[in-house]
């Protein structure tokens, strides 16, 4: 089967059905000479080529689908900072760089406000993101966060909940306590990484979609090829997270896709979202296996997790996720669900963001364990600054060392999946 009979167009989401301007990019049918090459039109790749236009460099990206196709464009839409690498950077830092840890974990969050700001992005960008305690013991977390946020004297608005104060706040028994961040918020992915790729053309970056790569050519200069066209770089940005194949003699078997589902009831009344969730805010578990869920513009509420990582995805979405979802509102038992969908995220063993170079000018960034909104746009300036020659920041990431799972890739995600096993025991001890 031909590359191109594999192309495809966004899956049937809410986030598809609601996108504000749909975007329609011709195929590559041409080569192309530039000063970079993106592959990827996610937000690692939409947020390293509009970093890259904005300094005023040529720059062609690559799409196999559809902007935003893959998990940039079904996520929760959760705008968390932080990043799944952050214990792995504690340990190659010294204690002397808490403050520059500490920065970049917040450094997406701001990208992503100041992008929506500057280009007037509609993407339904709002405050508000509360962590949950399922159990008392998980309290200890919010209790740490608290203390660590009094030592960087954070200027922005931060709560804790107990448990009455969480019942009032989200209108369930669920959970024990909480604690709230308004620096952090929720957003409708797909508009935005729609809303980044039309600001990186305004720029002058080159988007073309449909177009997926089939090898890359190593050199002085680098070439992407495509079954009808190619393009030759200085530098290539390869961006492609759970659904990537490319270059597998140095990247086979270091990512994993991994199912994430979600769904979309019904519109609900105002008497309801006044009750679980008065004040809009996205809410994510601190389960290893995480649950999140948040209002959407229009009041429904989106609901995804339960993570498959065994790589076969449940038969109905609705019944996989309802139940989850109705433990957590009993009074929402029987709502009418307007929309179900899933995806593939990128997961690494260590759970640690795989970075790194290959033969001096192809350049990868992926495996965000499910944790990608705001770390893609702070990976996509990192990129930036490392193929124009800043590598500081870059080399940070990708001093990290990883393990290959030996064998074939189903192998490795049956192994991760009984290693997950072990963790979804623990979520209910």
């Amino acid at each position: 089967m031909k590359m191109q009979d594999q192309q495809q167009e966004h899956t049937r989401s809410y986030y598809a059905a609601t996108i504000n301007e749909p975007v329609d990019y011709a195929a590559l049918e041409e080569h192309i000479d530039t000063d970079i090459c993106v592959v990827g039109g996610g937000f690692t790749g939409v947020a390293t080529a509009l970093t890259l236009a904005e300094r005023g460099y040529n720059v062609v990206l690559l799409e196999a689908n559809r902007i935003g196709w893959g998990a940039s464009g079904r996520n929760g839409g959760q705008l968390i900072y932080g990043f799944s690498s952050q214990s792995k950077l504690e340990k190659n830092l010294d204690g002397n760089n808490s403050d520059l840890l500490w920065d970049l974990q917040w450094r997406g969050n701001d990208i992503i406000r100041e992008r929506v700001a500057r280009y007037s992005i509609p993407c339904d960008l709002k405050n508000g993101y509360v962590q949950v305690a399922t159990k008392p013991r998980q309290l200890a977390i919010i209790e740490a966060e608290a203390e660590e946020r009094a030592r960087h004297r954070s200027d922005f608005a931060y709560e804790t909940w107990d448990r009455a104060t969480t019942r009032d706040m989200l209108g369930t028994d669920a959970f024990a306590g909480a604690s709230a961040c308004f620096r952090d918020g929720h957003v409708h992915p797909l508009n935005l990484c729609i809303g980044e790729a039309r600001a990186a053309e305004q720029q002058g970056a080159k988007i073309f979609e449909q177009s997926p790569v089939v090898d890359i050519v190593h050199g002085k200069r680098a070439t992407a090829r495509t079954e009808t066209g190619s393009v030759t770089a200085d530098a290539i940005v390869l961006a492609g997270n759970a659904y990537s194949r490319l270059e597998p003699k140095y990247l086979s078997n270091l990512v994993f896709p991994a199912g994430s589902y979600i769904i979309a009831t019904e519109p609900l009344p105002r008497e309801i979202t006044n009750e679980i969730n008065p004040r809009d805010v996205a809410v994510c578990d601190l389960n290893n296996v995480v649950d999140y869920y948040r209002l959407s513009s229009d009041k429904r509420l989106l609901f995804g997790g339960a993570c498959n990582y065994s790589g076969r995805d449940p038969k109905s979405i609705e019944a996989f996720i309802r139940p989850r979802m109705e433990r957590v509102y009993p009074q929402l038992k029987g709502v009418r669900i307007d929309y179900q969908w899933g995806g593939k995220i990128g997961i690494v063993l260590n759970r640690a963001l795989a970075v790194g170079r290959i033969q001096n000018n192809v350049y990868y960034c992926q495996g965000y364990s499910g944790h990608g909104v705001c770390p893609t746009h702070l990976m996509g300036e990192i990129m930036a600054d490392a193929v124009t020659g800043s590598l500081e920041r870059f080399d940070l990431f990708a001093s990290i060392k990883h393990f290959r799972i030996p064998g074939s890739q189903w192998v490795g995600n049956q192994l991760i999946a009984l290693g997950m096993l072990y963790y979804k025991l623990k979520d209910r001890l």
